[in-house]
């Protein structure tokens, strides 16, 4: 059973859904505070830097 919510954080609203015991936040919602037009753009260079790249390798390790 999905459970959604919302956080607040510096004045944005995140919607947050919680599905079979596992949270999840929505990305965009994040972006939206640094580019409210293109959140895409934002996400794109985000997964494109270097230490989250490297950060999502360990993260699979572990």
């Amino acid at each position: 059973m999905e459970k959604k919510n919302e956080l607040v954080v510096k004045d944005v609203v995140v919607r947050t859904m919680s599905k079979d015991g596992v949270d999840y936040i929505c990305i965009t919602d994040i972006a939206r505070q640094k580019n409210w037009m293109d959140p895409n753009g934002v996400i794109a260079n985000w997964m494109r830097n270097r230490n989250t790249i490297e950060f999502l390798g360990i993260w699979e390790t572990l």
